[in-house]
């Protein structure tokens, strides 16, 4: 008789704790009750484990940040990241950055990056301020208003504007119409729905849901492809479609209409809608502690907006303020899922090709061991100490991270310093606001009701 010997450097993996409900109910939880249903989750199962969940492959989230830096270095080319993203495809379309992998998203990124950064970015800071002030006009004294209605107006009005250069005319105005409507149709954990389950996508007329989303995507597409068509004839100008449809690729080739149509529809959708409520969190969390708004008030006396716009960027309690807000209820729960193209080894857990590898921003912002008091609101946490890519992560990472966030950031600093520096601002109700779900993010309930202090 003779036995095996196991090699020295054969390795043991642990087998991932998997959540043991049914498919049908982490389903209805994930649309539902998604937060508690994840911190629930953690406190069972540790901070990396695993599940199914009807009509989708088998997952695994983490929120150790030792497992994230694992899957944001790892080499892009074991994923499929466009895949994972496929409930978004009925909104954004084939060609968006957001559903590429490979050669082709890589070489999108580099095409999309330019306005978004450095001097041209800061360009914007002007129409920012406009907007805002423009908007601010519309709030009377003593009659309350949802800050994320307003939040959602600014920020639309500013992609319109340096996107397409449009402040006003009959395309700036349907195309706003249009958009809100549009964003709308996902506005309850319900109406979400359709957009992760692809056999309710059916077209039962106008006044079915998913008919009365088609249709108005289709008139949104002929906005779209009507703004594109009359700027081939016309001189390239500033804004970002312009400078879209000047770059070429590797090949020397332009986007097609298509692209253009999917990644202005992308810009659209994430470049408004995130930041809305993101905003809205943050008039929420200074205004419901007095002491917080009395130091940001403090720092934004030292700058100089009329002249210097720019100057929000460097101010350090309110950056803190807005990584606080971004930090506590993340627009975005999970970073863009992963699907391995191959087996690959996470910590001491082997996934099998297929695994779909979901790195929770919202768990990763909640560890105690990071972020002591985690539900307390407090934006000194991030004056005290820098954290980690792996640890604080609003924008995703790797080579997913959001395209726009230096954007979406300096919005957010230029709305916050220019209301808070002109007007005086309350909450009309003296109660914690909790996270909704809207379509594929989460926004504070009831829009954060404020007024005018008279």
């Amino acid at each position: 008789m003779t036995t095996t010997t196991p090699s020295p450097t054969a390795k043991t993996f642990q087998q991932l704790p998997m959540v043991k409900s049914p498919d049908w109910w982490q389903t209805l939880r994930a649309l539902f009750n998604h937060l508690d249903y994840l911190e629930e989750s953690r406190g069972r199962y540790g901070d990396n484990f695993g599940g199914s969940s009807t009509g989708f492959p088998d997952y695994a989230i983490f929120s150790d940040p030792k497992a994230i830096e694992q899957i944001f270095t790892a080499n892009p080319n074991c994923f499929d990241s466009g895949v994972g993203n496929k409930s978004l495809r009925p909104l954004l379309g084939d060609f968006s950055v957001i559903l590429l992998d490979g050669h082709s998203h890589q070489q999108q990124r580099k095409l999309l990056m330019p306005p978004f950064h450095g001097e041209r970015m800061k360009a914007y800071g002007q129409t920012m301020s406009e907007v805002t002030q423009r908007v601010m006009q519309s709030w009377l004294k003593d009659k309350p208003f949802e800050m994320r209605n307003s939040t959602q107006e600014i920020t639309l009005r500013v992609i319109l504007n340096t996107v397409f250069g449009l402040d006003r005319g009959e395309r700036f105005e349907q195309l706003r119409k249009l958009m809100g409507e549009w964003l709308d149709t996902f506005n309850s954990p319900f109406k979400a729905s359709f957009l992760f389950f692809p056999k309710l996508q059916k077209d039962l007329g106008a006044w079915s849901p998913w008919g009365r989303f088609v249709r108005i995507r289709n008139q949104i597409d002929e906005l779209l492809y009507a703004e594109i068509n009359e700027r081939k004839n016309k001189p390239l100008s500033e804004d970002i479609l312009s400078l879209m449809m000047a770059a070429r690729d590797e090949n020397g080739e332009p986007m097609s209409d298509q692209e253009l149509r999917d990644e202005l529809m992308g810009l659209l959708f994430a470049g408004h809608e995130t930041t809305a409520s993101a905003l809205a969190w943050a008039f929420y969390w200074v205004h419901s502690q007095p002491e917080i708004l009395d130091k940001l008030l403090d720092e934004l006396q030292q700058c100089d907006l009329e002249n210097d716009p720019s100057a929000v960027i460097k101010l350090p309690y309110l950056n803190a303020v807005c990584s606080e807000t971004l930090r506590i209820y993340p627009i975005a729960i999970f970073t863009f899922v992963r699907k391995l193209k191959v087996p690959m080894e996470i910590l001491d857990y082997q996934f099998k090709a297929g695994t779909q590898l979901i790195p929770c921003i919202y768990l990763v912002h909640h560890r105690e061991d990071i972020y002591p008091n985690s539900k307390q609101f407090r934006p000194e946490r991030f004056l005290e100490r820098q954290f980690s890519p792996y640890e604080f992560l609003p924008f995703g990472g790797g080579n997913r991270r959001c395209l726009g966030y230096a954007f979406a950031l300096f919005e957010m600093k230029l709305v916050l310093a220019t209301v808070l520096t002109q007007t005086k601002l309350e909450l009309t109700e003296n109660r914690p606001i909790k996270p909704v779900r809207r379509g594929l993010t989460f926004t504070p309930e009831k829009g954060v009701p404020m007024r005018v202090k008279a």
